[in-house]
């Protein structure tokens, strides 16, 4: 049984940064956004968000609109839609392969087809167009789904909401949060934005087992600040929440043959760490990144408990060893650290190969049976001194930690290709993570380091009865505030029989039936197909051969079943008769901006839009285009 304990919410618009360029929907007397809505429906944790919205056409000459939204890098695309003097145009979800041949075959033709592949530090952008007649209207809808994560004691839902100019019905309607637990707690707003705290434009309510948030300012009330006379109110709003769990192996609900199992115990001792902290100090630290990162790991050092050992290895062509082997975390060893810490020295190459070994071998050196040993390693560039061949690289530290604890690592920047660094991570228990360069790199670096600091179990291993299709189930860590997911599909007529094991409890949870939502019927499914496609993604980076073909033909089949926009899978915009199709793909993370080849092909259109660089930056609101 679940309550909900808090639900926070942050407002944070960035007036002063509206852009004054083109906006994202042309501020001109020819257009009008009647309505812009976006609906969020969050259901066990599986946010379903779609954004709606109608544009009319006030020109005596057809003209070109455009549709322009971000969604959360997490999320997938899973359907779109445009309607037309009543007439509906699907997108279609297909294998990605086969629409790049016909993408590149209509470029090779001087046809436009307009790739949207931006990405950004939090969102990816969706865009398209099409022609829509002297005093006509056109309805946009975009739906997408996310699976939320929970760091650091709270799960986060992030809806970014940019008109771009004073809409008459302007709405977002989150969130519906379908509540399908038993009881509810107090509802808590936290509103951090001047403007909003006055207007008292955040209406929430609670009724039973659902929860609202809407947010519906008047056309007087998106005028009022500075910059937005012209705008209207843009920018990203955060949902904080998070749930009490009285049951110690943590949440199951079961709903039509499908189960999810949510497992965050937080009534258990910590657990002692080795950590060791790997910093690239070669000669492309200089400057600004490597004062972030001093910043950073002075505030780190402060954290880390006494009963911790830590170690610092400082690399570059070469290892700097601030001690030979881990200390115990005393104030004395953590103020010779810090002063360690004052004196790098960025210059020379990026030997990767050399200072993970040797983290490795120093945490071998300290065995402590009931501490967890954690590698960090910040790096903002590819291999150049010693081992430079990332296979071999791969292979060296996969041989040498063996899955004995996990490796995780920080890419500073773009200056390196962070595929290297999520296959090396990966395959060694770990993840990776990119820091962007910004003013708050810092606060990035910290941000990590909190999620990771505090670790509760090791070797988790949850073992179900009567089940099939089941995702990962072994875990080699489980920290403070985070939480494990498990989906599956319960076997026909097992249902009786469902059952959960855990080797690190002591107790068992009778699952239930969830029956106060009707919004719950498809949402464990939906879990479940999310939470797989993902994972399979995860081992499709790092498979081999037949495996990995494998490993893609599941991704792709159960990407088309499910209408997911994944990695191997497009969204082709379909549009009336004689218009150029527009296909949506999932970006990679190693592309920070992209250039449109000719989006918009305006041929005979009065009214028209010139689209070159489209920036992924990571203000409230974005700079947009610009128009002649």
């Amino acid at each position: 049984m679940c309550t909900y304990s808090k639900i926070a919410l942050y407002l944070i618009l960035n007036m002063n940064a509206v852009f004054k360029y083109c906006p994202l929907f042309p501020q001109t007397a020819d257009w009008d956004i009647y309505s812009f809505h976006i609906n969020s429906t969050v259901t066990s944790r599986y946010a379903t968000s779609v954004i709606s919205s109608r544009v009319a056409n006030r020109h005596n000459n057809p003209t070109e609109i455009l549709f322009h939204v971000k969604i959360p890098k997490n999320a997938f695309i899973s359907k779109f839609r445009m309607t037309i003097d009543g007439k509906i145009y699907d997108g279609e979800v297909r294998k990605k392969e086969e629409v790049q041949q016909q993408y590149s075959q209509a470029v090779s033709q001087g046809q436009s087809a307009g790739l949207i592949i931006s990405v950004g530090r939090t969102l990816e952008h969706f865009k398209t167009s099409v022609t829509v007649a002297a005093h006509k209207k056109v309805d946009f809808e975009l739906t997408y789904e996310e699976l939320l994560s929970r760091r650091l004691g709270k799960y986060e839902l992030l809806i970014n909401a940019q008109p771009m100019q004073p809409v008459k019905d302007f709405r977002v309607r989150c969130i519906d949060l379908i509540y399908t637990f038993d009881t509810m707690s107090e509802f808590i707003n936290l509103f951090q934005m001047f403007l909003l705290i006055r207007l008292h434009i955040i209406k929430k309510k609670t009724f039973l087992f659902q929860a609202w948030i809407n947010f519906h300012p008047t056309l007087e009330q998106q005028t009022q600040c500075d910059g937005c006379r012209e705008s209207g109110l843009n920018g990203d709003m955060h949902i904080f929440y998070d749930v009490e769990r009285p049951e110690s192996l943590g949440e199951v609900m079961v709903r039509n043959g499908f189960f999810a199992h949510y497992f965050a115990p937080s009534d258990i001792p910590r657990i002692p760490k080795n950590v060791i902290f790997i910093i690239d100090e070669s000669g492309s630290m200089m400057g600004k990144k490597i004062q972030q990162t001093q910043s950073a790991l002075l505030k780190i050092l402060d954290d880390i408990n006494e009963d911790d050992y830590f170690g610092l290895i400082i690399f570059s062509s070469r290892i700097r060893l601030w001690k030979p082997e881990l200390l115990p975390a005393t104030e004395d060893n953590i103020e010779a650290a810090k002063s360690f810490v004052k004196n790098l020295d960025p210059n020379g190459g990026t030997d990767i190969n050399s200072a993970v070994l040797k983290g490795v071998e120093m945490i071998n050196a300290c065995p402590r049976e009931e501490a967890a040993s954690i590698l960090i390693l910040l790096t903002d560039g590819d291999p150049t001194a010693g081992v430079t061949n990332r296979g071999q690289i791969q292979h060296n530290v996969k041989a040498a930690i063996g899955l004995k604890f996990p490796l995780y690592i920080l890419g500073f920047g773009f200056d390196i290709t962070f595929e290297f660094l999520q296959k090396l991570s990966q395959e060694n228990g770990g993840m990776a993570r990119r820091i962007y360069t910004d003013s708050d790199a810092a606060l990035q670096l910290q941000g990590f380091y909190e999620e990771v600091s505090t670790p509760l179990l090791t070797n988790i291993r949850m073992n179900y009865t009567g089940v099939t299709s089941i995702t990962k189930t072994s875990f080699s860590r489980y920290y403070d505030g985070s939480e494990i997911v498990v989906a599956g599909e319960i076997i026909r007529n097992s249902s009786k029989d469902f059952s959960k094991l855990n080797n690190v409890m002591y107790q068992d949870l009778n699952p239930k039936e969830e029956k106060h939502a009707s919004g719950l019927e498809n949402s464990l499914q939906r879990v479940w197909a999310f939470l797989t496609v993902k994972q399979l993604l995860e081992k499709e980076l790092t498979a081999k051969g037949k495996e990995k073909e494998a490993v893609r033909k599941q991704v792709l089949e159960l990407s088309l079943k499910y209408k997911f926009v994944t990695p191997l899978t497009s969204m082709v915009v379909t549009k009336p008769q004689g218009e150029d199709a527009h296909v949506a793909n999932k970006p990679k993370e190693d592309t920070e901006e992209k250039v449109l080849l000719n989006p918009f092909n305006n041929r005979g259109k009065t009214n028209k839009c010139k689209v070159g660089v489209l920036w992924a930056v990571r203000m409230s609101c974005a700079q947009c285009p610009v128009c002649s």
